[in-house]
């Protein structure tokens, strides 16, 4: 055999995806970490510094804790090259051996993460249990080693990815700060905007995937100044997509984006296909290389790297407690947009599909499993739960999904507050408006810091949808924001537009020398 060829043990590659994954579900990137604490220390918002500041506290526990980051533990996205001086010793083939590796990983009785693949995306859409199958593309290139990139891709974030064609002579960087603007935050802000440019509509997309997984390194950027176009780029839509005043979590403040990738390739004269993908706060993705060595070995990050946040930090003032036992009417009409709410007692659960099933009970005229008058719902798919845990990491689930169900479950349940992630659009707002009914944000990114404040919890209905069935929560202490209120008004409305104003002004004074 040639000295220059290397086997590869098809175990190998298994056992190194799924310890990838593993690690990736409880330890952020430290670049990630280092680029968020900056952001923590400047931001001026309170709401956005609260935001971020739970988004730390959360890492650090899912680190030491050794669980998930986030409840939506992705979908699992593979880049791998080959090189053409490796033997992969296997009857299986590759996609097979990434598979298996995911399958571990997923179902590992430790640590299981949260399974999310629907098998038929058209009909059925029956969950296949342990995350399979993976998305995998494979390049053969020189050398006698394979590189594996490896991301767990949530779906807040990936149901905002965006693609166009542009004119060759139209500006990117317009189309990039305009769509920004209208993804709203569903995605999970503080993370990264990543733009492939070029080639074809398949390629741009596949070229702003790969880009968001190299490290972040926007200061340095901005410190040593740009030597190519792609450069210049990303500076620009940097400043220019903090500049919009999105801030974390859509509550507006001075941090929208940590970083700004931006990749090429050529592409035919009368195109200029344009790819746009956000990452989440959650930024799962590791990179690692297998040679004949056998399967690769991760050493945890320093934590001595993630700031020293704690609860007080976050709560040292202008919290109201809220006892969701006794709540009535009058009081959530008293809440605020931006204030920060400390829910303590019981309140129920419901994503998409229980909902969906709710309301079918409804229009079938039947009563529904469990009486939702006087109570609060949060959309939520909590992780299995482990040892002594009451519930897995169990953040929110983007809100919008469900406003096609808002006006009947609040005109015909008694409902009297919703929780869960990003804005509302103007049918649910309305609806809010018209039930006194309102909504609450629990912070995309900390699901592990949520899950210790639910102090028990029991399925009431549903059972056989899984992480998506009826759970009552007895919560103590849980943090949301007030996002909607029952006049109307919107955080996600409010937040970004005041501090676009401020940081336009504070602009204007630096230039002027005020």
């Amino acid at each position: 055999m040639d000295k220059k060829t290397r086997t590869i043990a098809g175990r190998d590659i298994t056992e190194s995806v799924a310890d990838a994954l593993q690690y990736i579900s409880y330890y952020h990137p430290p670049d990630y970490i280092r680029y968020l604490s900056q952001a923590y220390a400047r931001e001026q918002s309170p709401s956005a510094k609260n935001a971020i500041g739970q988004i730390l506290l959360n890492s650090r526990m899912a680190a030491f804790g050794r669980r998930p980051i986030c409840q939506d533990t992705g979908l699992v996205v593979v880049f791998a090259k080959v090189g053409m001086g490796v033997r992969i010793k296997s009857t299986a083939s590759f996609a097979n051996l990434v598979n298996e590796g995911v399958r571990r990983a997923y179902l590992d009785p430790d640590n299981p993460l949260r399974p999310s693949i629907v098998s038929d995306p058209l009909a059925a859409r029956l969950n296949t249990r342990d995350n399979t199958p993976a998305v995998v593309h494979v390049d053969l290139v020189q050398g006698n080693q394979i590189e594996i990139t490896i991301a767990a891709k949530g779906g807040g974030s990936e149901n905002k990815a965006r693609f166009t064609t542009l004119n060759p002579s139209a500006s990117v960087a317009d189309w990039v700060v305009d769509t920004v603007s209208t993804l709203g935050s569903g995605w999970c802000p503080p993370g990264l905007i990543s733009v492939g440019i070029g080639g074809s509509a398949e390629k741009a997309m596949l070229l702003a995937k790969e880009a968001m997984n190299e490290p972040i390194d926007m200061s340095d950027l901005i410190g040593r100044g740009p030597s190519c176009a792609e450069e210049a780029l990303r500076i620009e839509l940097y400043e220019r997509i903090n500049a919009l005043g999105i801030g974390a979590q859509g509550l507006g403040g001075l941090t929208t984006v940590v970083d700004v990738k931006v990749a090429t390739y050529p592409t035919h004269v009368a195109s200029k296909p344009v790819a746009l993908i956000p990452q989440c706060a959650a930024n799962r993705h590791l990179k690692f290389i297998l040679d004949d060595s056998g399967p690769i070995r991760l050493e945890p990050p320093d934590l001595s790297e993630w700031p020293q946040i704690g609860h007080e930090d976050l709560h040292a003032t202008g919290v109201r407690r809220v006892n969701l036992n006794a709540v009535t009417k009058e009081e959530t009409a008293s809440w605020r947009c931006g204030e920060t709410l400390l829910l303590s007692g019981k309140m129920l659960t419901g994503r998409d599909a229980a909902h969906q099933r709710m309301v079918d009970l409804i229009d079938a005229g039947k009563p529904l499993p469990i009486d939702l008058r006087g109570r609060v719902i949060y959309y939520v798919g909590p992780v299995r739960s482990v040892r002594d845990e009451v519930v897995g990491p169990a953040g929110p689930t983007t809100s919008s999904r469900m406003d096609g169900f808002t006006d009947k479950i609040l005109a015909e349940t008694g409902l009297f507050a919703m929780v869960g992630k990003a804005e509302r659009g103007p049918a649910a707002i309305e609806s809010i408006v018209r039930h006194k009914a309102p909504y609450l944000i629990a912070v995309g990114g900390a699901a592990y810091l949520i899950s210790k404040s639910i102090k028990a919890a029991r399925i009431v209905a549903f059972e056989d949808l899984g992480m998506e069935a009826i759970y009552e929560f007895e919560v103590q202490d849980m943090p949301v924001i007030m996002a909607v209120d029952v006049e109307g008004n919107s955080i996600h409305n409010s937040g970004p537009l005041d501090w676009r104003k401020r940081m336009a002004a504070d602009s204007i004074a630096r230039c002027i020398g005020v």
